[in-house]
This record gives structure tokens, C-alpha cells and sequence, in this order.
């Protein structure tokens, strides 16, 4: 692992140092304290003398700074350089947030792994309130567990993170040899995003999120989380402020995906989900805490009416079924009309019962945005379903199609009774 200055000494955001080569737009520097891009944090923006700094990456030994224009200094001269510091303070909380979900993702989820860490950061130059509301500002961490990640574990790891920011536990970081990391227990690694953190030559840096201070005493308890990280950090947990969980998702099979919000976006997604809530709680006249249990009722009541609905339908639909004739063709009985007040969905059933009960053949026409036809057919009728919504269609365009006993059409160009009237002609002797 590359062990980067910035990451040693993440609180120093101006410092002066010697150009040492310059390349059109990019910049070496004797020492640099700008963060470059590793293991999901993103790169520092900033400004290296009368010019902004776009980009920062490691290549091989060194760290190359990439600015909006080529300089105006050259190689030998000394240049006054100086760190974004909101975007380096996000980074810093939003890294050592992760480290602190992955402490409060031991207290409820199983089998627990690090499958993954991603940091977005906002341009430096947008205001507060427009990162507030924007979709910039997220980090998430990749879970691989063997627990189903529900909402109750949602609410659980977010507010078992925060309880930790509360705590004001002190983040440390230190660097041990390979040796040395592999022989401590409990260090989380994932290889993945910390690129060389055993090779050959290297040292792993170890971030401790620590025990629970007690008092001027001696720290209580086991570390909160201890990982192989070679991001910035803030000092103590409290630093990190509100810790507000976004949502979740599954990039892949036994994993889970969460993103979180820090700063100015957790502190607005919490106000708009407080806002969602106490309008919600206005509307159903209970009480915040027993939203879910009046929302339940609606539903309840909802299917209910639902289902008053879907009888009534029913029973306005046999009646007119009731008031159409039916004649003979080819040895089956045919009925064939015009429903009103019904989609195809509401048809299907009803005609589906009346084959073989009120006729052998049944052809209902209707009209729910266009004209639709449903027929069906008994399993002793000769006529083929499907055939004859292939009739329709052909004759008044549309398209649809089905089974010898069930068959459906939409999108007809005609109204209902044209379609109707022409069936009756073209069937019915």
C-alpha cells in the first residue's frame, strides 16, 4: 500500500514545496499533501499556485497533480499550494463512516465480509445547498453476508453507526510490516481496493476506530473497527456528524450494497424523510409512531373495497350478459355483445364462466381507451378462440391473439357496436 502523506497528516491542507518536474498540465512536487485517487476515496481538488488542481494519481513513486491549465512555474521554483478543505472534510468523515457501518454492521448482520468502498464527491466550487440536494455527495459500502438485508436491519445499522459517532470514539491510524498485520487479529483487508497492502516491500496502514473513552480513564471495550485503509480520516467519531443510510441494493449474489449520506445531504435526506412523515401523520390523524399501523388499516380497507368492487362488477356484468341474444352457427351457440364500464381484465373471467354455461361461443366487445374484444370458447364448441379475435383484428386492425378457448384484441379501430353488429352479420345466420 502507497502510503500517502495526505492520508498520514490529513489535517494539513496548505503547505509550499519544490516543483520537480512539470509536464504540460502535470505537476511532481518534492512532497505533496494533496490526496490522490486509491482504494474508492477520490481524488483532492485545490489550488497549486495561480492554478486549480483537477486531478491528483500515483504513478509508480509518484504523485501526479493534474491542472485546469499548464503553470506558469517551472521545475526548481517553490510553489504555495492548498487543499480544498470541504472536499478533503467529506472524504475524511465519509471514509471513516464506512469504517464505523462496517463496526455497526457486525452488531446484526452474519457471516460478515468487505466486498467494496466508493466515495462521490461534489465539485468544490457547489454551494452547500446544492450538494445538499443533489445526488452528488454518497458513499457506499459493499457487504457480503449471509443476512437478509431488510429494512429492520437498515434501521438497525444506521442507528447502531450513529451511536458510535456519539460515543466521540478516537480514530487512530499507525503502520506495521505485513508480518506484523497479519499476526494481529481482527484486522479487516480487502485486497481488492487496497492495491499492494501485502507486497513485498510495503507496509500496511491500520485504521483503528477505538474503544468508548470512560471519563479522563482508560478506554473501555474492544476497538469499534480495525482496518488495512490508506484513506483520510478524521481525529474522533464525532467529527463525522449524522450518519443517514440512503437505501440498499444487490450488485451481486450474497452481496449487499448500502449507500449513506454525511454532512449537508444526511442532514437534508433526514429532514425530507421528518417532512414526508409528519404529512403523512397529518393525513391519517394518528400520531408519527402509529403511521404504519393506520397505513396497514388503509390497505386493508382498500383490498376490501376492492373486492366490493370487483363482486358488483361482476354482478353489473352477467346482467348484460343476461339482455344479449344468443344464435347458432356451425352447431355451437354463439353470444356475442357490448359491455360498458369494464376493461378486457374484468372481461376475461366473465366470459371465460359464460362458455359453456350461456353459450358455447362468447364474443364481448367493450371499450377501455380503445375498443377491446374477448371471446372464449366451451371445449366442445367448434370455434376457435383465437380465431375469431384474429378475424376481428384483421377486419378492424389492432392486434392480439391467444388459445382455442381463450382469446383477446385491442386497439380496434372501430366502437364496440360496430364491431358487434359485424360479428352478428358475419356469424349468425
Amino acid at each position: 500500500m502507497t502510503v500517502q502523506r495526505a492520508a498520514a497528516e490529513p489535517y494539513t491542507t496548505s503547505f509550499e514545496s519544490v516543483v520537480e518536474r512539470v509536464d504540460g498540465r502535470e505537476v511532481v512536487l518534492a512532497e505533496s499533501y494533496f490526496y490522490a485517487e486509491s482504494g474508492g476515496q477520490p481524488a483532492d481538488r485545490g489550488r497549486m499556485g495561480d492554478r486549480r488542481v483537477v486531478d491528483v494519481q500515483v504513478d509508480g513513486d509518484a504523485v501526479v497533480h493534474t491542472l485546469d491549465e499548464s503553470p506558469s512555474f517551472d521545475a526548481g521554483q517553490s510553489v504555495l499550494c492548498r487543499v480544498d478543505w470541504r472536499r478533503r472534510m467529506y472524504c475524511m468523515r465519509a471514509h471513516t463512516a464506512s469504517h464505523v457501518l462496517y463496526g455497526a454492521a457486525r452488531t446484526c448482520m452474519d457471516d460478515l465480509g468487505y466486498g467494496g468502498f466508493d466515495i462521490r464527491a461534489a465539485d468544490e466550487r457547489a454551494s452547500v445547498d446544492a450538494v445538499a440536494r443533489s445526488d452528488a455527495d454518497r458513499v457506499r459500502v459493499d457487504f457480503v453476508t449471509s443476512t437478509d438485508v431488510d429494512d429492520d436491519v437498515l434501521v438497525e445499522l444506521q442507528r447502531q453507526a450513529n451511536r458510535a459517532v456519539w460515543e466521540s470514539r478516537n480514530v487512530t491510524w499507525e503502520t506495521l510490516s505485513p508480518d506484523a498485520a497479519r499476526e494481529r487479529e481482527g484486522i479487516v483487508f480487502n485486497e481488492k481496493t487496497e492495491e499492494g497492502v501485502f507486497g513485498a516491500d510495503a507496509e500496511v496502514r491500520v485504521v483503528t476506530v477505538g474503544p468508548t473513552d470512560v471519563g479522563a480513564g482508560e478506554p473501555s471495550g474492544d476497538p469499534w473497527d480495525v482496518a488495512a485503509c490508506g484513506g483520510t480520516h478524521v481525529r474522533n467519531t464525532r467529527e463525522i456528524g449524522p450518519i443517514s443510510v440512503l437505501g440498499r441494493s444487490n450488485p451481486g449474489e450474497g452481496m449487499t450494497r448500502v449507500e449513506f449520506a454525511v454532512g449537508p445531504r444526511g442532514i437534508e435526506h433526514q429532514s425530507r424523510e421528518k417532512t414526508a412523515l409528519l404529512a403523512a401523520s397529518r393525513e391519517l390523524e394518528v400520531g408519527p409512531s402509529e403511521v404504519p399501523e393506520a397505513v396497514e388499516r388503509l390497505q386493508s380497507e382498500v383490498e376490501s373495497l376492492r373486492a366490493d368492487l370487483a363482486a358488483a362488477n361482476r354482478r353489473a356484468l352477467d346482467g348484460q350478459l343476461s339482455q344479449f341474444p344468443v344464435g347458432e352457427r356451425d352447431g355451437d351457440d354463439w353470444l356475442v355483445g357490448a359491455v360498458e364500464g369494464v376493461d378486457a381484465n374484468d372481461v376475461e373471467p366473465v366470459a371465460r364462466d359464460a362458455a359453456g354455461d350461456r353459450a358455447g361461443v362468447v364474443v364481448l366487445v367493450g371499450e377501455a381507451g380503445s375498443t377491446f374484444v374477448v371471446a372464449a370458447a366451451d371445449a366442445g364448441a367448434a370455434a376457435d378462440a383465437g380465431a375469431v379475435v384474429d378475424r376481428v383484428t384483421d377486419e378492424f386492425g389492432g392486434g392480439g391473439g391467444g388459445s382455442p378457448r381463450f382469446a383477446q384484441g385491442g386497439g380496434l379501430s372501430v366502437d364496440p357496436e360496430a364491431v358487434v353488429e359485424w360479428l352478428r352479420e358475419d356469424r349468425f345466420d
